[in-house]
């Protein structure tokens, strides 16, 4: 099961073990460029339900080929704006 996470900064290092104060080994990892499709289909699920439950999740990063994290992530992050908004 070759599965790529959909971040872009996979494997573009080698194998160089970055450590900085508190990270403990790993290397954080570089900021996801949605596409322009990507953001606005997420919206537009956005505006439908503010709360996706797994399977409606995980059809969501199949159709925009990113990972369950990646979305879930993105859902949190947008529902903070929005309190951010009110």
């Amino acid at each position: 099961a070759d599965e790529s996470s959909g971040y872009e900064s996979e494997n573009a290092g080698g194998d160089r073990a970055v450590t900085t104060g508190g990270t403990r080994g790993r290397q954080r990892r570089a900021r996801t460029a949605f596409t322009s499709e990507q953001v606005c289909r997420l919206e537009k699920t956005f505006q439908r339900q503010k709360y996706l439950g797994a399977s409606e999740r995980r059809k969501l990063a199949t159709a925009l080929q990113l990972s369950e994290i990646q979305i879930k992530t993105w859902f949190q992050n947008r529902r903070m704006k929005l309190k951010r908004q009110i």
